[in-house]
């Protein structure tokens, strides 16, 4: 039995609220169970200097976690004054993620940033806000269809991101913070509404997991991204 009670392929409860932030053009509050984290998505009429003139834009994301989202306080990375190399890693990952459904050229030169801030951690705070940071896109790019800011179809598929692992010998879905410390294995995985797989990250914790068990997970990998996506449509009807 898992720490949860959940059965191996159960997602915790997850929900996704839209329109949370007054002033972001996108904004989504995700939940995985005890797992808060705020999306928000801001358009900029630029993008970097490295694209200029290319006559596409770019979606790129930040992540930081709240001092009090874990069970000590934890110091600001503002006021160390540098991102640790975990931080840098997410936020690259959930960019990524973004832009393998998203049509560059149609977006224009234009830059959207998807800020995901961790209110509470328990857990895949990196695979929530991937899930959540596509609803705050979603709603960032509806809100410049509807003022004639680009033609055609920008955001051209779902994608959310769920993590696995092998607890006791068994391999489960979303693993919360209890299973993810005492893990053998532990794996997230990057999947679009398509089925196509954006990234895989996978680590053995101390025995080396075989492919059965591999294929395992990313059986549960793809089960839980399709409900996760079954959400996000329900979410933006």
């Amino acid at each position: 039995m898992r720490p949860s009670k959940r059965a191996a392929d159960e997602l915790r409860a997850v929900t996704l609220e839209r329109g949370v932030s007054k002033h972001a053009e996108g904004s989504c509050l995700v939940k995985f169970g005890d797992t808060h984290v705020l999306c928000t998505a801001s358009l900029e009429e630029r993008v970097p200097p490295w694209l200029r003139g290319q006559n596409r834009g770019w979606v790129t994301a930040e992540y930081g976690m709240l001092p009090r989202s874990t069970g000590d306080r934890m110091r600001r990375e503002a006021s160390a004054g540098k991102q640790s190399g975990r931080t840098l890693e997410i936020q690259r990952l959930i960019g990524r993620s973004l832009r393998a459904v998203v049509d560059l050229k149609a977006l224009g030169e234009k830059q959207i940033t998807v800020d995901c801030d961790v209110i509470q951690a328990d857990g895949g705070t990196r695979t929530a806000a991937i899930t959540g940071s596509w609803v705050a896109l979603h709603d960032c790019l509806a809100w410049m269809k509807a003022r004639d800011m680009f033609a055609g179809e920008v955001l051209l598929d779902h994608v959310a991101a769920v993590s696995c692992g092998i607890h006791e010998g068994e391999a489960v879905l979303d693993l919360d913070y209890a299973e993810d410390s005492a893990a053998e294995t532990d794996a997230n995985f990057v999947i679009t509404g398509k089925g196509g797989i954006v990234e895989i990250q996978a680590t053995a914790e101390g025995v080396p997991f075989s492919e059965d068990e591999f294929q395992s997970l990313l059986g549960l990998a793809r089960q839980g991204v399709a409900r996760l996506i079954d959400l996000q449509k329900m979410s933006i009807l």
